[in-house]
């Protein structure tokens, strides 16, 4: 019996192996489907998919026989993988210098027939086999046996990079979400300490306000505690944007069913404004399966920036209709609208294009795509119909994500 010889690339090779962190796992149907098919179109009893580690082949799948691994140094698919381009054809290993007194020829499982393809990484890296086995000579293995032993060997190929690909989506997944916990918890201690002391500023400058008018009349005193008390309340404003913004990127998705019209109608009487407006809704009575409580924020958001920036008589306008896979809906208001020079930024973190007030924190509209996004849509700005002044918002939303 000659031993199998050692790759060239062997540390190379080993390291290809290991990534897929294959070895040692459960059978997965996957792979007992491959050897079965194998095992079918090579007419053999056994089929393996047979990986070669430093010191053992192991059988990732073994179609006909019990064993599980084996040494490598007599292991027939390590003699395959000094040929990571071409399967090894052993028609008789009984006539095969390499194999007729090797322990898995003369005793179980008695091999004579060996046919194995060598499951190739993109780098030309042997990792192990398709094999194909049987207990008598077989000089009868046809091209087209042989092609598709090649061919459901890529199968396993495309399996294992699969698998691999999983897995490190499932670790990046992990360390995200351990990430995302992490973010989530800084932020509500950080908004939690720098409220306390907001609040106190914020208590303080009444108290001054207060306390001391009289005194305070004839200065500009008054004009700069106002100022301090706009900042704070900016501050506090950008808080409880950051966190909503934290809580929108890392809460979990739930779909309901809700009737468009009805729910827009309750998110215009929770706005609690007592600033009127005009509402027309166009194809809203339908009922839609997505997330609620985010076409609350979406829909929050537009109308509060009208009712901010528009002058009186407000009107607004929504419409929406659908398609196979996505719903569709346009906002529309007679506001001023935002130039095109400016569309670039409506929707970047802390971009203000107009100030109006301390609660102004360029936070909104950030928040509003990262929803839609996250909900598997898009959002984009554009002009009103007709060239009319206000402005025209158009998103979608995903129906399956």
């Amino acid at each position: 019996m000659k031993k199998p010889e050692i790759p060239f690339d062997e540390a190379e090779r080993l390291k290809a192996l290991h990534s897929f962190n294959i070895l040692d796992t459960l059978e997965e149907k996957e792979y007992d489907g491959i050897t079965r098919i194998a095992a079918d179109i090579s007419n053999t009893p056994m089929a393996l998919v047979s990986l070669v580690d430093a010191e053992r082949q192991w059988f990732k799948s073994h179609y006909g026989i019990d064993a599980t691994e084996t040494p490598r140094d007599i292991a027939f698919c390590a003699h395959a993988i000094n040929r990571p381009n071409e399967p090894l054809i052993v028609n008789n290993a009984d006539e095969d210098e390499r194999f007729f007194d090797n322990p898995m020829v003369i005793g179980g499982p008695k091999v004579k027939f060996y046919a194995g393809a060598p499951l190739s990484t993109k780098d030309g890296l042997a990792i192990g086999t398709l094999c194909v086995v049987d207990t008598k000579p077989r000089y009868d293995f046809s091209d087209n046996q042989k092609e598709a032993l090649i061919t459901l060997a890529n199968q396993v190929m495309a399996q294992l990079e699969l698998r691999r690909q999983y897995t490190i989506q499932k670790i990046i997944n992990q360390e995200l979400s351990l990430k995302n916990n992490q973010l989530k918890h800084f932020t509500y201690r950080l908004a939690h300490d720098m409220k306390t002391p907001l609040h106190g500023i914020s208590s303080l400058v009444g108290f001054i306000k207060e306390d001391y008018s009289s005194l305070l009349e004839s200065t500009e005193i008054p004009s700069w505690l106002d100022t301090i008390g706009d900042r704070v309340h900016f501050m506090e404003s950008l808080i409880r944007g950051i966190t909503n913004y934290i809580n929108v990127t890392n809460s979990e998705i739930a779909f309901d069913d809700f009737h468009i019209e009805r729910e827009i109608n309750d998110i215009v009487k929770n706005l609690g404004s007592t600033t009127p407006f005009e509402l027309f809704i166009k194809n809203g009575n339908a009922i839609i399966k997505n997330s609620a409580s985010s076409f609350t924020q979406i829909f929050t958001n537009f109308f509060q920036n009208s009712i901010k920036f528009c002058e009186q008589p407000i009107k607004i306008w929504i419409e929406f209709y659908e398609d196979e896979d996505f719903y569709y809906f346009t906002f529309q208001d007679n506001g001023p609208g935002i130039s095109e020079k400016f569309w670039g930024k409506v929707f970047v973190m802390f971009e203000t294009l107009q100030r109006t007030g301390p609660k102004d924190t360029g936070i909104g509209l950030a928040t509003v795509k990262t929803i839609i996004e996250k909900l598997g849509g898009q959002i984009r700005i554009d002009h009103r119909p007709n060239g009319k002044k206000g402005i025209f918002f158009h998103f979608s939303l995903a129906k399956e994500i």
